[in-house]
């Protein structure tokens, strides 16, 4: 053999040597396959590097373990929406009755989602843009918006991570610093704080204290530099996470993603000993059912469906591809959905006990203040002792005493009774007072936690709870951000995700000004969930109406080593693009008819206003959208005219001695070569095949030599005739 030969070239160096399969097939000899593999690449004018194209099984890293994994998919998909966005949901649309559309949307799109967003992750080895690239290129733009709502969701997501570390600091103080109103000096005079006289204690902390609220949006009023710093560390805690990849998050994942239910485990088992806490658990768990027929119900339901188990964003695709290809996904997806819905019940149930606790706290509060009016308007004269029943003890009042003497009241002075300003101290009115998202955790939750003895432990516990769920969902939306770019640009991993951190914590600075909270409000509302729906939607229609749900089953079967059930097929193929089309039509009319707003903090009001986005905030937002879906109609276009190439005007090998490499990211449409793989598939999985190049089981590959098996380049290799090798 020439000296200067390529396979010499193969044998005595580790450089990359590149051919196209012509004249590797013309000009070379035989080569002992077992210690050198072929890499198949596509090269655009033959420039290329190969080198670039190269990501196999064996360079891929994996998890160390399968509960690695499970607790990376856990933390991922567990978050900070379990802990409040679930009760909060709970709450106000209609207790129990809400159980019943999440639990049959569940079924019906989260679980059959979750399972095709695993299983094409494992299968093809890459994150969203190879994978919806390979399923179909000219959907390939799915993998981008995905990176842009990941992106979306991490810069404000952070921000929250930074108000729980704010908290936690804050917590290791005796009383607790939002326990009480602060008093200021007027002159000679100490008065209690009027903004916070007229809200509450911890309602005063959360907005003056900690955001330093400004009254609109349109109101930056600066940076909050308390928050600015709490954001840095919040992002350097994610950056030393996510840098070396799943070798350095994956080993954070064992606390982040246990250590939360261990604390809600002790705060279930603390909070079903206080006083008032069955009440709370009835009232959630007591159905109206009215609710049931709300269609507004069924959609905040799925909208919580697809943040709940992080459906679109690409971290479940992300973490799935570092799976081996015989992992069991479908065991996987049934796991962490029960666990999931699992979560979101646990903390609904501790919320609700604790709320259960604050609301009788509340209700005495507003016994004790009512019956102080009702001693001043007996001792004035205004009304008279024989209004009140002779069993009364206004030194031991019990709420039904109060009650009994209310309605007495209200009987008899029926015509001037709104004058006196006297409230019914209801318990259920003050279950029934729905607070949202962040309120629930920093204003509600806190406030009952002030009660608590020994209230110190118990916020510092609750807040390093709210941080480890926090960093197990940021964690996944990195993966979901720099996964699927490190593996079609092949940019240095740490480098870039270093970057990430940075830009992101620079752009966030937008959250931490003043009206910070409104942005968040912005961001969480309406930036991602209709991109959202969008990409989930896509997905599907990708893989069960273009690749092909008959295909795409027969490949799981083979991939997996049993048939996954029918249910799959006629969920994927029928009912959940059904049941998303129907759901983003409500989102786009939603939007249409309810303008979009938020709730400002209005100093002077010490209270909540709900005001519309002005039109500069309006157009950020629609820029925001439109940005977020964008790339997929650019990518459809540019592919179907052929403007934007695949990566296919040239099939060429490369061969690196001792390992393989594959890529077949170079399929021209309507191309079906066959490529040379491994003869021990599990060894060097192969991503899914795209559909066009699908010849089926037994079919014969264009490679493939004529009537001699063992004939050059047919020894130590078998041809693609499965999905499992087939490409």
């Amino acid at each position: 053999m020439p000296k200067n030969s390529k396979v010499t070239q193969r044998e005595h160096s580790s450089e990359h040597v590149t051919e196209s399969v012509a004249d590797l097939l013309a000009l070379e000899e035989p080569v002992d396959y077992k210690q050198s593999v072929l890499n198949v690449a596509g090269e655009a004018g033959g420039k290329q590097k190969a080198a670039e194209e190269e990501l196999d099984a064996e360079d891929r890293p994996a998890w160390n373990s399968k509960l690695q994994y499970i607790l990376a998919q856990i933390g991922f998909s567990v978050g900070l929406g379990n802990i409040w966005r679930f009760p909060y949901l709970c709450q106000k649309n209609g207790g129990g009755a809400y159980l019943v559309p999440y639990l049959v949307l569940l079924i019906i799109i989260g679980i059959p989602l979750f399972f095709l967003e695993l299983a094409v992750g494992q299968r093809i080895r890459r994150g969203s843009i190879g994978v919806w690239h390979y399923v179909c290129p000219r959907l390939g733009g799915i993998g981008f918006s995905s990176c842009i709502v990941c992106l979306f969701v991490g810069l404000y997501y952070n921000v929250i991570i930074g108000w729980s570390i704010f908290y936690f600091f804050k917590s290791f103080q005796y009383p607790l610093p939002w326990s009480e109103c602060p008093v200021v000096r007027n002159g000679s005079m100490a008065v209690v704080e009027a903004e916070c006289e007229k809200s509450s204690a911890t309602t005063y902390f959360w907005y003056r204290e900690a955001l330093d609220i400004s009254d609109s949006i349109s109101e930056s009023g600066g940076l909050n530099w308390k928050m600015t710093l709490c954001l840095l560390v919040a992002w350097s805690i994610v950056g030393m996470a996510v840098v070396k990849g799943i070798q350095s998050s994956g080993k954070v994942m064992y606390f982040s993603s246990l250590f939360p239910y261990v604390v809600l485990a002790c705060f279930l088992v603390r909070g079903l000993l206080l006083r008032g806490a069955v009440d709370g658990i009835l009232h959630m768990f007591t159905p109206k059912l009215d609710k049931m027929l709300d269609p507004q119900v069924w959609r905040e339901a799925a909208t919580q469906v697809f943040f709940a188990l992080g459906l679109g964003f690409g971290g479940v695709i992300a973490f799935s591809s570092y799976n081996k290809q015989d992992n069991n996904c479908h065991f996987d997806a049934a796991l962490v959905s029960f666990i999931n819905f699992f979560t979101s019940v646990l903390a609904t149930l501790v919320v609700f006990a604790v709320l259960g606790f604050k609301a009788n706290i509340m209700n005495e509060k507003c016994v004790v203040e009512n019956a102080e009016k009702i001693l001043g308007y007996l001792n004035t004269n205004v009304l008279s002792r024989d209004l009140i029943p002779p069993h009364v003890n206004f030194s031991h009042l019990t709420t039904k005493d109060y009650m009994e003497m209310y309605n007495v009241i209200m009987t008899v002075k029926e015509d001037q009774f709104s004058a006196l300003g006297l409230d019914p101290c209801l318990l259920e009115d003050e279950l029934d007072k729905s607070v949202q998202g962040t309120g629930l955790a920093f204003i509600a939750f806190t406030e009952a936690m002030t009660h608590f003895p020994a209230s110190p432990f118990w916020s510092v516990m609750f807040f390093l709870m709210l941080i480890n769920l926090g960093l197990g969902s940021m964690i996944g939306t990195m993966a979901g951000i720099t996964t699927p770019i490190i593996d079609t640009f092949k940019v240095p991993k740490e480098m870039f995700t270093v970057g990430c951190c940075v830009f992101a914590f620079f752009v966030g600075l937008l959250f931490v000004q003043r009206s910070g909270n409104y942005f968040v409000t912005m961001f969480d509302d309406y930036s991602a969930t209709l991109p959202l729906t969008v990409i989930v939607i896509l997905e599907n229609i990708a893989v069960a109406w273009i690749y092909g749900t008959k295909k795409f089953m027969q490949e799981l079967t083979e991939m997996l080593g049993f048939r996954p059930y029918r249910f799959y097929f006629y969920m994927w193929k029928f009912v959940s693009p059904l049941c998303m089309a129907v759901l983003t039509t409500a989102s786009v009319i939603q939007l249409g008819v309810t303008p979009p707003g938020y709730s400002a903090w209005i100093k002077e009001e010490a209270a909540e206003r709900y005001l519309y986005f002005p039109n500069w905030a309006m157009a950020l937002l629609i820029t925001l959208i439109v940005v977020a879906a964008l790339p997929i109609p650019v990518v459809f276009v540019l592919r179907h005219f052929h403007l934007l190439s695949d990566g296919s005007n040239t099939l060429s090998v490369s061969y690196k001695k001792g390992r393989m490499m594959k890529d077949i990211s170079n399929l021209e449409e309507n191309d079906e070569t066959r490529f040379i793989l491994s003869k021990v598939p599990s060894e060097a999985p192969s991503p899914m095949p795209t559909h066009r190049s699908y010849l089926g089981p037994g079919s014969t590959s264009p490679l493939e030599t004529s009537g001699n098996p063992n004939g050059r380049y047919g020894s130590g290799y078998l041809l693609a005739s499965t999905p499992e090798s087939e490409l």
